[in-house]
């Protein structure tokens, strides 16, 4: 009760100005708190990458070299033809429990740009040469051929009938063989950082070729070697990219995405869709763009559990 009454003399004694000071202070200590606890909320929060998304101008024969050249199953499709689209996910395993490729096909549209900034997809398999041989045959293009080495990998490129990338990495069997997604951002820290706060990722490795102009750093919910990651590239002095119209976004799940959605805002990313249910299948959404512009969709883990079924 002192302490108050020293503080309400000093108020009166300089007027305004200390009063509007301290109005201040306060509501950035409050400001401060909510930060911490939305972030603390962030990190215990169940977060999984669900599937990632883009656009095809051939469904059928993406679904094709996917199926015989990658060895990936098609899970599940759907066709809504009041709003002229169809999409198709494709992966290793189910849904509920890998990381999955959703492709969407819009109606009469057979081309889409990939832009600059989108990289490639990461794809685990035994055999490199293997599957590059398999691909070849089935008329696929590769652009880096099987036997360039990267650290003790054996890696090699090859596109899709879209000219979406692939990268193939040689490993040993892999409960996520779909195990990586490229995207080049144009701030390397700021884009560091805003993924472990905002999205509660952890910072599984970083990598520096200054000989070659270009950092990676690899973020993620789990260890790379089980868990799909997210890479992010810079390329020294480059801040801006093409991003095209072909790819869409990633889908990540949690437990609330109206916190998820303050959580973004308080660092800094742009809430593109606010958080509530879908119209029809009422799966509770919403959606981000981070500092260099890609989208992000955060799904409610029961809904999207629910829509499986």
């Amino acid at each position: 009760m002192v302490h108050l009454l020293k503080v309400s003399k000093f108020l009166r004694d300089d007027g305004n100005t200390l009063e509007a000071a301290t109005t201040g202070n306060l509501a950035q200590a409050s400001k401060a708190v909510t930060e911490e606890n939305a972030l603390e909320w962030v990190k215990n929060d169940k977060r999984r990458m669900l599937h990632v998304v883009y656009r095809v101008g051939d469904l059928d024969k993406t679904i094709k070299f996917y199926t015989e050249c990658l060895g990936m199953k098609l899970l599940r499709k759907r066709d809504i033809p009041e709003d002229r689209y169809t999409n198709a996910f494709l992966g290793y395993g189910p849904e509920d429990s890998h990381f999955v490729i959703e492709l969407t096909y819009n109606y009469g549209v057979d081309k889409y740009d990939i832009g600059t900034g989108f990289g490639h997809f990461g794809i685990a398999v035994e055999d490199v040469a293997k599957t590059v041989d398999l691909i070849k045959a089935k008329g696929g293009r590769v652009i880096r051929e099987a036997g360039a080495i990267r650290g003790d990998q054996a890696e090699t490129f090859v596109e899709d009938p879209d000219g979406y990338k692939f990268k193939l990495l040689e490993k040993g069997p892999t409960r996520e063989p779909l195990c990586l997604v490229m995207l080049r951002v144009g701030d390397f820290d700021r884009a560091i950082n805003f993924y472990r706060r905002a999205f509660g990722m952890e910072l599984l490795r970083k990598e520096d070729n200054p000989d070659d102009k270009y950092a990676v750093a690899l973020m993620g919910y789990g260890p790379e070697d089980k868990d799909a990651v997210l890479e992010l590239t810079y390329n020294y002095g480059v801040t801006e990219y093409d991003k095209g119209n072909g790819y869409a976004q990633i889908a990540i799940g949690t437990d609330d995405v109206y916190k998820a959605a303050e959580a973004i805002k308080l660092c800094g990313g742009q809430v593109t869709l606010e958080p509530g249910p879908l119209p029809v299948i009422n799966t509770k959404i919403t959606a981000c763009l981070d500092p260099d512009g890609w989208k992000t969709v955060f799904v409610d883990n029961i809904d999207f559990r629910k829509e499986l079924d």
